[in-house]
């Protein structure tokens, strides 16, 4: 691990591999964890950039809320900073939202662009269904029983009881790595603020030149699949991959069948 001056602040990072530049960008309350079952696969092929978030992990955590493109800055600030003029860039879930900012302001920094299990916001995208959403604001319940509640709902059908060692150390994970409140909301923030209309992608995504993969899993009830295609209507150049053993943390549900889509799109 490794950490960088970007913006005013300090974040921490890994870089792994060879080749062509790859950052992940991850989603909301995760650092480079996030990351790990895929990671060794990719770098095989890339030079695979992973970061903590402004507000996760060992980056710094300044007071929010934040917003898509303070975090889109950073990510552009680090490829610059690691030497980079352009990268191939992978955004999952929240970290979705920084890749389309990222998209349309710093255009100049993305080879190819990878949006997944996210959304273009405002009113019209699709919402998060009621299950899901019961499970993810339950404050009745304790905070491991919450997690892992979470844990079941956010992922394929049955995943959670097929692999029971993967959910204990997923858990363990976040034991040992706890988010502080005041930081959790301000990335909070960032989904939040894309429900307004005036904030969201929508009608904005037609400016992005990069070739874009959009990629999903079939069971996703955090961020619906049926958004690839509202995706894929706004993007010119875009295409879409369903997972269909995922739900919305492919990255740690099924890393091979993600990393053959996402190596078949970034070799084209």
């Amino acid at each position: 691990m490794s950490m960088v001056s970007v913006n005013g602040l300090t974040l921490a990072y890994e870089t792994h591999g060879s080749g062509q530049p790859l950052v992940l960008i991850s989603g909301i309350g995760y650092d480079r964890w996030e990351w790990h079952k895929m990671v060794p696969g990719l770098t095989e092929h890339f030079t695979v950039i992973t970061f903590d978030n402004r507000g996760v992990g060992q980056s710094d955590k300044p007071a929010g809320p934040y917003t898509a493109q303070m975090l889109a800055d950073d990510t552009a600030g680090l490829i610059q900073a690691l030497g980079y003029s352009r990268a191939h860039v992978l955004g999952h879930s929240m970290g979705g939202y920084v890749a389309q900012a990222l998209a349309l302001s710093h255009p100049e920094v993305i080879d190819k662009l990878i949006l997944a299990s996210t959304n273009f916001g405002g009113p019209h995208h699709i919402p998060v269904t009621p299950e899901a959403m019961a499970v993810l604001t339950d404050v009745k319940s304790d905070a491991v029983t919450r997690f892992k509640n979470g844990l079941v709902v956010s992922t394929a059908p049955g995943y959670a009881d097929k692999n029971p060692e993967m959910i204990e150390t997923w858990l363990k994970w976040r034991v040992q790595n706890p988010i502080e409140p005041a930081a959790y909301q301000a990335q909070l923030a960032i989904g939040l603020a894309s429900f307004a209309e005036s904030a969201c992608f929508e009608g904005k995504l037609k400016q992005v030149t990069a070739s874009t993969l959009i990629l999903f899993g079939a069971h996703d009830k955090v961020v619906p699949p049926g958004n690839a295609d509202l995706l894929a209507r706004e993007i010119p150049n875009s295409t879409i991959e369903i997972l269909p053993d995922a739900g919305h943390f492919f990255p740690i549900e099924t890393p091979e069948a993600a990393n053959a889509v996402i190596l078949k799109f970034l070799s084209e």
